[in-house]
C-alpha cells in the first residue's frame, strides 16, 4: 500500500475511529487500526470486538493494499504534524513496517498482519429505517444521563430502543421510544415512528456505542440510516459506518415503575429552579447530595444541611394548590433532569415523600422522567 492524503482529512477520520480502541489491550491486534486503500479511498477500521467503526476518506493511491498500524500512536503523530501538510503512508516494503512521511518528518511503525484483524460487519440486518440526525440526537441526549454504570446490572448499561404505541388524548400513535434507567431515575423519550421501523425488536444499545454515536451526530448529514438484527445494530452516516453488538439481556418492564396515581402537581420555572437547586446543594454532603423541597400553596422552600458545612435555604414562587408536602431528592439527579427540559416550565407530579415523582416538560409531551425520592 502506498498513498498520499491530506493531513486534515486523515486526522479527522483517525479521531473518529481511534476513540473505539481501548488504551490497554490483552489482544495486540485490537490496539491497531486497519488501513485499506482502493478505488481512490482509504478505509480506516477500528474495533474492540463489540463495536466497530469504519470510515472512508479520499486519498491519492499509488499502490492499493492494506495494513494495520497502532491506532493511538498514528493519531498522535498526525495530530502533531503541521496544518495543511500532505501525509504519505507506505507499507510496500517487505520489512513489515508502515512508513509515514510528511515534509522532513519520517516515522516507521510496526504493523501486524491484516489477517489477524477481526471482522464484525458481516451478517444480514433484517430491519432498516432512516432517522433525522436531530431526532437521534434528541433520543440520545435526553436519555443517556440515566444509563446505569453498575456492571452487575449489565442490562441497564445502555438505552432500550423499541417501537410501541403512545396515547395522545384519545388516539394512539406509533412511536420509536428510547428508555434508560439506573434504578434511581428513569428517562423515557419518544419520536414518531420512522417508516420501516414498525417490526423492529426491542434492543439495548450499549453505553459506549451511544457515546460514540453522539460524537458523530453533529458532523452527520441530515439523515442517518439504522439497520438492526436481533444481535447487532448499525448506524450509517455519510462516510462512517458504526456496527455494534447489542446487550444480550432483558430490559425491565419500565412501565411498572411509572406511577399512575400521583395527584399533587407542582409547576416551576425550570431554569430558576435549577439555579436554586445548584446553589442550595453547595451545602449538602458529597455522599448524599440531598436537597429537601418543602412545598405549600404558591411557595417552595429548598433546603440542605450538613454537619460540616452548615445549612442553606432558598424560596421560590411556584404554582401548587395541593396539601403541604416535604420531599427530598438527590440534587445531582434533579439537575440532570431539569437540564433536559427545553421549555420554561417543569411539572412535578407527586404522591408523597416516599413514592416516585414524575417530571415533565410543560411544553413538550414527548419526554417523561421518573425520580425516586430520598430520606432527608
Amino acid at each position: 500500500m502506498k498513498i498520499t492524503i491530506e493531513r486534515a482529512a486523515l486526522l479527522r477520520s483517525l479521531g473518529h475511529v481511534q476513540s473505539v480502541v481501548e488504551r490497554r489491550n490483552t489482544i495486540p491486534i485490537l490496539s491497531n487500526v486497519m488501513l485499506k486503500a482502493e478505488n481512490g479511498e482509504l478505509a480506516l477500521t477500528a474495533t474492540d470486538m463489540d463495536l466497530e467503526i469504519v470510515e472512508s476518506v479520499p486519498a491519492e493511491i499509488a499502490q492499493g493494499g492494506s495494513t494495520t498500524a497502532p491506532a493511538h500512536t498514528l493519531y498522535d503523530i498526525v495530530r502533531k504534524l503541521p496544518d495543511g501538510s500532505q501525509v504519505e503512508l507506505d507499507s510496500s516494503g517487505d520489512n513489515g513496517l508502515l512508513t509515514l512521511r510528511s515534509g522532513r518528518s519520517n516515522f516507521k511503525l510496526g504493523c501486524l498482519p491484516v489477517e489477524d484483524f477481526p471482522q464484525m460487519s458481516g451478517g444480514d440486518m433484517a430491519h432498516r429505517f432512516t432517522l433525522a440526525a436531530s431526532d437521534l440526537r434528541n433520543l440520545v441526549d435526553r436519555t443517556r444521563f440515566a444509563i446505569s454504570t453498575e456492571e452487575t446490572r449489565y442490562y441497564l448499561n445502555g438505552i432500550y430502543l423499541h417501537a410501541t404505541k403512545s396515547r395522545a388524548g384519545e388516539a394512539e400513535m406509533p412511536v420509536l421510544r428510547a428508555v434508560a434507567t439506573d434504578g434511581h431515575r428513569l428517562a423515557r423519550v419518544e419520536i414518531p415512528l420512522p417508516y420501516g421501523a414498525s417490526g423492529i425488536p426491542g434492543v439495548i444499545v450499549p453505553r459506549k456505542t451511544v457515546l460514540e454515536i453522539r460524537k458523530l451526530i453533529d458532523e452527520a448529514a441530515d439523515r442517518i440510516e439504522v439497520s438492526l438484527s436481533e444481535t447487532k445494530i448499525r448506524f450509517g452516516f455519510d462516510t462512517v459506518t458504526v456496527t455494534s453488538k447489542l446487550i444480550d439481556g432483558t430490559f425491565p418492564d419500565y412501565e411498572r415503575v411509572i406511577p399512575t396515581g400521583n395527584d399533587k402537581v407542582l409547576e416551576v420555572d425550570s431554569r430558576v429552579f435549577a439555579s436554586a437547586v445548584d446553589r442550595v446543594a453547595t451545602i449538602s454532603t458529597e455522599k448524599s447530595r440531598a436537597v429537601k423541597l418543602s412545598i405549600d400553596r404558591g411557595n417552595l422552600t429548598l433546603s440542605a444541611t450538613s454537619p460540616e458545612a452548615g445549612s442553606a435555604t432558598e424560596e421560590l414562587e411556584v404554582s401548587y394548590d395541593s396539601s403541604p408536602l416535604e420531599i427530598g431528592f438527590n440534587s445531582r439527579y434533579l439537575l440532570d433532569i431539569t437540564q433536559q427540559i427545553e421549555g420554561d416550565g417543569a411539572r412535578f407530579i407527586m404522591a408523597d415523600a416516599a413514592s416516585p415523582t414524575i417530571v415533565r416538560d410543560v411544553a413538550d409531551s414527548s419526554a417523561l422522567y421518573v425520580l425516586m425520592p430520598m430520606r432527608v
